[in-house]
Formats: structure tokens, sequence, C-alpha cells
């Protein structure tokens, strides 16, 4: 792993292939590690891309740089921190490729700073679904039970003990059955012993529906993402057909949020890690979309 400092953390991340100037940043989701574009990476870097891989805040090994900087977890603060990473490293207008976490993040970031990206990649998560007001099907309510279990007292104590347990479940219920190797999910975890990962995983899901203050530095930023920006870079949406977290409506009728080119593909048979259960069609269709 390399370092670099932003303003507010020490950021983690892998570099691949540093001398090529085609970059394509990769951005994992919760609860995930950069260990999720494994199956990815290889396939990219072949094609010719320098592939940078950070680990989001909360997620070992990125630490925050000073005690008292509030460990939020709010959505507009993950899209401040790519936008500083970016700068940090001196990256001109890099692929941006997110999942989960990582697409809000990717999202909110190119939202925040038109022309930071060439192109914006999400998976598994629709652009435009970030608004605490927006209306939910009782389905998509019924799979954010976790959303409403860590807006609770006793939800926080038990995440706060049983954190692994608790992830687990995600695993098991939000892709098709026998996806993962147990051990993998165990390594994964190590990511998720990070001391600020629970504040970070608490206060995120409790800020997005309205239960808990946001950081007042990030108010200018969420003000300007409660109306989802339009986007002026080519945008895919790649979203698994079996994706038990995420509904596939949550992605769809979204071309108008665009104003270039607007794709979205969807994988028959794929749950919510699309780049881990079908890595090498997660690859190909990200570079047919950058190809053309």
């Amino acid at each position: 792993m390399l370092y670099v400092d932003t303003s507010l953390l020490r950021v983690a991340y892998e570099d691949h292939q540093h001398q090529s100037e085609k970059v394509v940043v990769l951005m994992h989701g919760w609860p995930d590690s950069p260990r999720t574009w494994a199956g990815v990476v290889p396939g990219l870097v072949a094609a010719g891309y320098r592939v940078i891989v950070p680990a989001l805040r909360g997620f070992s090994p990125t630490t925050f740089l000073h005690a008292e900087t509030p460990r939020t977890g709010q959505l507009a603060a993950l899209g401040r921190d790519l936008i500083e990473f970016v700068a940090a490293l001196g990256l001109d207008r890099p692929v941006l490729l997110g999942h989960d976490w990582g697409a809000r993040a990717v999202a909110n970031a190119c939202g925040l700073a038109p022309g930071l990206a060439s192109h914006m990649i999400l998976l598994s998560t629709g652009y435009g679904t970030n608004n605490p007001s927006q209306p939910i099907s009782m389905v998509q309510a019924h799979r954010y039970w976790y959303h409403w279990y860590m807006a609770t007292e006793r939800g926080q104590k038990e995440v706060a003990a049983n954190r692994r347990d608790f992830t687990q479940i995600m695993w098991d219920t939000w892709s098709p059955a026998g996806w993962y190797a147990p051990k993998e999910f165990e390594v994964t975890a190590e990511a998720f012993d990070n001391p600020d990962w629970l504040p970070v995983t608490l206060h995120s899901y409790q800020h997005r529906w309205g239960h808990a203050p946001g950081d007042p530095a990030y108010d200018a930023d969420d003000l300007l993402l409660q109306t989802p920006p339009q986007i002026d870079v080519p945008t895919l949406v790649i979203h698994g057909e079996a994706d038990g977290v995420s509904l596939l409506q949550s992605s769809a009728n979204s071309a108008h949020f665009f104003r270039d080119r607007y794709e979205r593909t969807l994988l028959p048979g794929v749950g919510h890690f699309p780049q881990r259960e079908a890595p090498e069609q997660v690859t190909q269709t990200v570079l047919s979309f950058l190809a053309e």
C-alpha cells in the first residue's frame, strides 16, 4: 500500500502500472475493501490503464489525520474525499469507477466538481438516490432493514459488539448463495477492524435518512447534492439482476440526469457485488464503454 494525505485523511491506496497516462480510480463499497477489485485490476492494466485503488474513510488502512475530526459518514464527505484524493495525486480527469459507497463517492465527486473525471461508472447504485425525502417502495424499505436497525440504540450496540457477524449477513443475502469463499470474507473484514469504521458506518446510515446531524463542514455540499446535479461526462451504470439489496428500479429511468452519453447494463444472475461475482464481464463491459 502507498499513502497520500488529504486535508483530513491519510489515504491508503494501491497503484498499478504507474507509468500509464490513462488512469482509472476504483472505489470500493460497504461492507468491503480494496480487495473487491482484485478480479478487475488485471484486465484494466492489460488494457493499458494505470489503476488506483484507495481505501475509503473508516476502512483500514486509511486513517484520519486528526483526533478531533468528526467521524462523519455522510455521503457528501465521501465525494469530497475523492475530489481531494484526485488532487493530492495530481490526476488529470481520470475515469472514476465505484461500487456501492464507492459509487456514491464517485457520483457526488462528479456532481460537486464538474470536469473532475473523463468518465463516470457506477456499480449497483443508481444516480440521484441520496435525498432522505426520496420515495421508496415497501420492498426497498424491507431490503434496507440494516439502515433502520443502525438508527436504533439496540442496533448500534449489536453492530459494535458483532461487526463481522453483522456484515457477513450482507454478503450472504445481497447476492445468490455460494458466491464467495468464507476465507475471502474473513480477509476482507480485516478492513472493518479500523477504529473509525463503526462511527463512520453508523453515522452514514443515520445521516442519510435524517436520524443524525451532519458535519457543518459539508453543509454547502449537502445543499448542492440535495437536488442531483446534472452530469456532463459519459456515464455507465452496471447493475446485477439478482441484486438482493438495491432494486433494479433504483438505477432505472435516470437518463435525464446526464448531458453526455449514458448507458445502463444489467447482468443476469449477478447480485450486489458484480466486480467480485463476474469480474471478467464487468471488466469487458467497462473497457467497451471506455473505447466508444
